[in-house]
């Protein structure tokens, strides 16, 4: 009975993720985001196309579908506040498995047959709800997010940054505040998570290196057809 209560929460997660909010957004607009700007579906692209205030209600959105699976499967399952080392692995893998679900469905929506976007916000939020074991790894990628942003005006590299960030703090939290053996699944899904950041990210990694990548407010933005 637990093993399928479990079942059912993974799979109502990726069904909560896979939502393309981007797409539905866009649509009441008339527009079809999968053809505008970089014909990404995410909240960067939503904004650049349609205007900062929908991609902020995207991004909200995005954050949302991937924050309230994992906070409510927590608060069920009683995983919600517990320290790293009061939960047993089994239980904090079974708990990421859930974020993971939702990070997937809007990586590959069954609705764009599946496709999707590259799943930052989705990240982000699906790994805050799950306090306290990465909520500060993730606010701390957020702010290495900002910072790089601030200070680059390129968004995919950002991106990067924070990917890096939350693998790196999540390292630092599982060597101070507990044991690899006991606590790999953390070390495992910010491992998995940075490397499907990168690989969506793989197209602007070639352009930020030949320095063609688009900066925040460039004409060249729009006219991406990848982003």
């Amino acid at each position: 009975m637990i093993e399928e209560s479990w079942a059912i929460a993974i799979l109502l997660a990726y069904l909560a993720g896979s939502v393309p909010f981007g797409v539905l957004i866009a649509k009441s607009k008339g527009v079809n985001i999968r053809e505008e700007g970089s014909k990404n579906i995410g909240a960067t692209n939503v904004g650049r196309v349609l205007g900062k205030k929908y991609g902020l209600i995207c991004f909200l959105l995005d954050v949302l579908k991937g924050a309230l699976p994992v906070f409510l499967f927590g608060l069920y399952a009683k995983h919600f506040g517990q320290d790293i080392n009061e939960i047993s692995t089994k239980a904090m893998l079974v708990w990421i498995c859930v974020a993971l679900a939702a990070l997937l469905g809007h990586m590959y929506s069954p609705w764009l047959k599946f496709g999707g976007g590259k799943g930052v916000a989705t990240t982000f939020g699906g790994m805050v709800a799950m306090w306290p074991l990465l909520t500060v790894p993730v606010l701390v990628a957020f702010v290495a997010w900002m910072i790089t942003a601030k200070c680059s005006k390129i968004v995919s590299l950002a991106s990067l940054i924070a990917a890096l960030a939350l693998f790196g703090d999540t390292v630092l939290k599982v060597t101070f505040e507990s044991t690899i053996e006991h606590a790999w699944p953390l070390l495992a899904v910010t491992g998995v998570i940075t490397g499907m950041v990168f690989w969506k990210h793989r197209s602007n990694i070639g352009r930020i290196m030949r320095g063609e990548e688009p900066t925040l407010g460039s004409t060249s933005e729009t006219s991406m057809h990848k982003q």
